[in-house]
């Protein structure tokens, strides 16, 4: 009998589930429109390949883009961005499964082999082009 193996094993088999920031990714959060539009541009500067950028489908609409665990702390983020991963504070974010009824959180881009992780490098790069120059 074989087994399929789960990647990655931080998101649930099925509905989503609470996961810590900074244990197994830290994560960036945008809320509404801009956050969309963000994510739209990274997809659109990584042919698709972007890494885990999650979207929350009530509330505030919030776009979660799950970096490497300990990386959002290294960078400077522009005002309206939080980031979610350092020692200091305990931040549950919600993930959802890959497939299924996953309401009110969904994948906009999904980790992948080759991505997975959203980089931030390429996150700042979608940001400021919004932003201006």
């Amino acid at each position: 009998m074989t087994h399929a193996i789960h990647w990655p094993e931080w998101v649930p088999l099925a509905g989503h589930q609470l996961r810590v920031s900074g244990v197994h990714f830290d994560a960036i959060r945008i809320q509404g429109v801009r956050g969309e539009q963000v994510a739209a541009q990274l997809i659109a500067r990584t042919e698709g390949d972007a890494g885990p950028v999650i979207c929350e489908a009530s509330g505030g609409r919030w776009m979660y883009f799950l970096v490497a665990p300990g990386s959002a702390a290294n960078h400077a983020w522009p005002l309206g961005v939080q980031r979610f991963g350092t020692p200091r504070t305990v931040t549950y974010i919600g993930i959802p499964a890959l497939a299924g009824n996953t309401w009110p959180l969904g994948w906009y881009s999904e980790p992948t082999p080759t991505a997975p992780y959203v980089e931030p490098g390429q996150l700042l790069g979608a940001l400021s082009g919004l932003d201006g120059p």
